[in-house]
């Protein structure tokens, strides 16, 4: 077994490594709590929770740390905005972040710092960095001077020739080069007393950058295996992450850096500052949140994903599929099977683990979930009851495990609709066509879906979306 990355900093796939023996560190930059979860942000997240479950099922350890910004400019202007203190905006969207991902079936990261509690350590990184000569204060700010790190702009592939200022970047006439970026901001007239904080250089509050290299330190060591998140996120962030950690150990910040693609509409990127991303609390209102994660497994995790009502509809029908046939091979199999002994079941568990292998191919991963469905559709019901177990064991491995997909199968109904379904039974054995009709009708307008098994029994399905 080897699993393969395509590390963005070396441009090219590589086999993966990890620095202990069955351990992987892996840091995932978290949201800034200003504002509802977005589409773009749900991509995000999947993503590395696919990553993190194919991991786990290749029998690695994990430890996924995943931070909070909840010190921003962002938060300051919104919270003023709105009134309130900046800490009750936070409180707001990080509930909005655990009520969305959980609906999203995304495993939860062992740690979820946030800058408010690591002002102290990034304070002493602040000054470890001044000491060694990579950083200076003026005025109450301090920079990071970028020219004294010789290996700048090797993640994003730039020179500093090429580089151009980005928004995030403060642009000073105090800098010593335009390339510098803030690492300690003095305090502002009128920002909240709650984000401002004593330090060597005055009152003040972290940049941007340096909260995410303190807390995969402080968290996970000075190299870490895994580092990503969006690939708006090469650069300037991740790119002075590098800089601002290497320069203070001396050692390689990050040996495999994964980026996902973006979420587009009409091929522009998602995001709340172009104004038009989805917020995931009103699509949800729409669509199942299965759906929303099956969607964005359809596309490879680097590309871009187009964004669409159709891909939806497209991704609600399949799952429709899904469902029906899982409850279909409940009705047969009762239970799972405890292990994978069939030949031809084994090779098809190993396509479907190598798919994943390579790079996390989710695309790839789910046609090998439905070579299964139509492998047991086949063979249903005639199978052997340990083969239609072997099927389920598997099916549920797939889809639950590995692709965080939750299955739904028509058992957990109320009383009233399975004494109906009773009755419909008993009607169809009787051949009573007119009261078996009768019966479908009015469990059908209660939204349930019914399969009729050949042996002349039936089973509710999900209700449609």
């Amino acid at each position: 077994m080897t699993i393969k990355i395509y590390n963005t900093l070396t441009n090219k796939k590589e086999e993966f490594q990890s620095q202990k023996e069955k351990f992987v560190s892996m840091y995932v930059c978290g949201v800034t709590p200003y504002d509802n979860m977005h589409l773009g942000h749900a991509r995000a997240y999947v993503v590395f929770d696919i990553i993190k479950r194919h991991l786990l099922k290749r029998g690695y350890e994990v430890k996924h740390i995943q931070n909070f910004t909840d010190v921003d400019d962002k938060i300051i202007k919104r919270s003023q905005e709105k009134n309130i203190l900046p800490s009750e905006l936070v409180r707001t969207y990080i509930k909005d972040y655990f009520d969305q991902t959980e609906k999203l079936n995304i495993l939860k990261a062992e740690k979820y710092p946030c800058v408010t509690q690591m002002i102290e350590k990034i304070i002493g990184f602040i000054q470890e960095l001044v000491n060694k000569g990579f950083a200076y204060e003026v005025n109450g700010d301090v920079y990071f001077s970028v020219e004294k790190f010789k290996d700048y702009g090797k993640l994003s592939k730039r020179s500093l020739e090429d580089f151009k200022i980005s928004a995030r970047v403060d642009v000073s006439n105090d800098k010593r080069s335009v390339f510098d970026f803030v690492l300690w901001k003095k305090m502002k007239e009128g920002e909240p007393q709650e984000v401002i904080w004593e330090s060597p250089w005055g009152k003040g509050r972290p940049g941007w950058h340096i909260e995410c290299s303190v807390m995969s330190y402080e968290l996970l060591g000075e190299t870490i295996d895994i580092h990503g998140g969006g690939q708006d996120l090469i650069f300037p962030h991740h790119e002075n992450e590098i800089a601002q950690s290497e320069a203070k150990s001396g050692k390689q910040f990050v040996r495999y850096w994964i980026h996902n693609g973006f979420v587009v509409i009409n091929k522009e990127k998602m995001s709340k500052s172009l104004n038009n991303s989805f917020n995931l609390k009103t699509i949800f209102e729409k669509y199942d949140s299965r759906i929303v994660r099956y969607y964005l497994l359809t596309q490879n995790y680097s590309s871009p994903l187009d964004f669409s009502k159709e891909g939806l509809e497209n991704t609600k029908n399949t799952l429709h599929g899904i469902d029906e046939f899982y409850s279909k091979l409940v009705d047969f199999a009762k239970e799972s099977a405890e292990e994978i002994t069939d030949k031809d079941l084994l090779i098809l568990q190993e396509n479907f683990l190598s798919s994943l292998d390579d790079n996390f191919n989710c695309p790839k991963a789910l046609s090998y979930l439905h070579e299964l469905k139509g492998l047991a559709l086949k063979e249903l019901p005639n199978a052997s009851l340990e083969r239609l177990s072997q099927f389920r064991s598997l099916f549920e491995d797939f889809a639950e495990t590995s692709l965080g997909i939750a299955l739904l199968e028509g058992q957990d109904v109320n009383l009233d609709l399975q004494s109906l379904l009773k009755k419909r039974n008993e009607a169809r054995k009787n051949k009573n066509w007119s009261e078996s009709d009768r019966l479908r009708k009015l469990i059908c307008e209660g939204g349930y879906k019914i399969v009729d098994n050949k042996d002349g029994s039936s089973v509710l399905v999900v209700k449609k979306a």
